[in-house]
Order: C-alpha cells, then structure tokens, then sequence
C-alpha cells in the first residue's frame, strides 16, 4: 500500500510538469560503477517518457583524476576547481569527451531513450575565453591560473533546441572551445548553470555525492532543506560549504537570479534521488532560493 501512496504522491506533479524543461547535472560520482550507471540512466528515462523535456550536462571528476594518473599528471585544486595544464587537459578529451559521454549515451539508449551525446564545444554552444588568473571562494588572496580553463560568456541555444524541438536528449560534456579553436574545461555546474539560464529552465538539480548542504559533513541529520541567497552566502564564509560545493553553491544561486524557476542539490550517491525529489511532497536534498 505504500507503493499506492507514493504513485499518488506523484501524480499532481506528473500533470504539472508535462512539457517542462529541467537541466540536470551529475558527475562521475553518479556513474561510479556499472550499476550506478544504469540505476541514473533508467531514472532519467522514466522522467523523460512522462513528457519533461531533458538536458543533461555530465562531470567526470573522479575518473578524470584516475585518468590523469595513468597517465602520470598530477591533479591540482583551488576552491574545489580543477587547475587544467596540459596533461589534464589531454586526461579530460579522453574522459569527458570520449568514454564516458559514450558511455551515458549508450546506456540511455539501452532505455529507450533518443540520447544524443555532444560536447558544450558542438556548435559553438557554450561560448568562451579562456580565464584570465583570478581569485575566488575558497582560494584565500590566492591569484589562482586555472591554465586551460574556459570563461563562459553566452550561449547558444539553436542546437539544443532543435535536438529538443526533434525528440532526443541531449547529453553535454563541458569541453568548450574558444575563438581560436583552443579547447578548454569549464565545471560542469557552470556549464549546466548557464544553460539551464539560456533556455529559462523549470528546474535545473545538480548532483552531488552529499545529501546536499549539511551543518556537519559527517552528520546527515544535519541536512538543510532549504537555503536563501544571503544564507548561502554566508555558509560559504563560515567554511559550512567549502570544497567543490561553492562552486555549485554559486551557479545555483546565479541561476536563480537569472531566470531558472527551482535549483536543488541532490544526492547522487543514493538511488533513485531525482524521482523522489521531483515526483513526491516532502522532496530531498537542498533547495535554492533567491
């Protein structure tokens, strides 16, 4: 009887987003192993076949650290961003735009779904320059060269739109390229941030390997449900979100401010996260607010 309840938990929301568009955005935490994989993957068929209409931008984090030290680079962070030289560089075409974007399209396929895998690069989609040296959260006084790292200053919705417009999903890598053709890694939640903006998204939801935003990391019990801007803000400060968590602190909150209608952090290391977030009332994870 249980099963009944959550199906009629689910139906108002079924009816309310028919034709809407959520972005949704996970990294390699989410497809850690064969079976996390194909658990995402028939989430997001069963949201697509109720009629949302889906974006899906993917990171890779994990395995494109492992890649590197196959190949004997050495990874670097500042403020939970990655600090692309060359050889991550070389480690993130192989990974992000190579395997595992193969990977998640293949297994959507499996599903039914229509997938077609691209990069944030195809079609000039997300437009760039590569970083000049900044500072940023996390970082201290540090003035930090984040190397082959792209900036992001517009996108452009045309190929998304008619992949969308024509029935398939599109699944995006954050490999961009400037002017110039020179490639560049962009975080995956800035990518998904901005696109989700583009297109004025219902809802944009960024995975994590956290429940969301917690007091105390090591306690679940201390999740908070919901978060507004100055909150947020303030957390970040406090060192309470720290590590690759402010950057997808920050998307969400420009996000927000630009037009996406919801932003919530879920967890990607629990099955079944995004269902239960969008299909039932109490929901999971942090929700944003402006």
């Amino acid at each position: 009887m249980q099963d009944i309840g959550i199906l009629k938990q689910a139906l108002p929301y079924l009816r309310k987003f028919k034709g809407a568009l959520f972005v949704i955005k996970f990294g390699g935490e989410a497809v850690r192993s064969e079976e996390s994989l194909h658990t995402l993957a028939e989430d997001i068929a069963f949201i697509h076949s109720v009629g949302i209409r889906l974006i899906i931008v993917h990171g890779g984090g994990k395995q494109v650290t492992d890649m590197e030290k196959r190949l004997g680079y050495e990874s670097r962070f500042v403020g939970g961003r990655r600090v692309t030289d060359e050889g991550s560089l070389e480690a993130l075409k192989m990974v992000l735009g190579g395997t595992l974007n193969l990977e998640l399209t293949a297994v959507l396929h499996k599903f039914g779904v229509q997938a077609a895998g691209l990069s944030a690069a195809s079609g000039g989609t997300v437009e760039v320059t590569r970083r000049p040296p900044v500072k940023v959260s996390g970082s201290g006084d540090e003035v930090v060269d984040f190397g082959y790292c792209g900036q992001v200053h517009g996108v452009r919705t045309r190929l998304l739109s008619t992949l969308l417009d024509a029935g398939f999903l599109p699944v995006v890598s954050p490999i961009c390229c400037d002017p110039e053709g020179q490639l560049l890694n962009v975080n995956a939640d800035v990518v998904s941030s901005r696109i989700a903006t583009a297109f004025k998204a219902d809802k944009l939801l960024l995975m994590s390997d956290k429940l969301g935003v917690m007091a105390d990391l090591n306690d679940p019990t201390t999740l908070i449900s919901s978060l507004n801007a100055e909150q947020a803000r303030q957390a970040i400060k406090e060192g309470i979100i720290a590590g690759g968590m402010i950057p997808k602190v920050e998307e969400a909150l420009l996000a927000l401010q630009n037009g996406v209608k919801q932003v919530h952090i879920v967890s990607s290391v629990e099955p079944h996260m995004l269902l239960l977030e969008i299909f039932t009332e109490s929901g999971c994870g942090t929700m944003l607010l402006p």
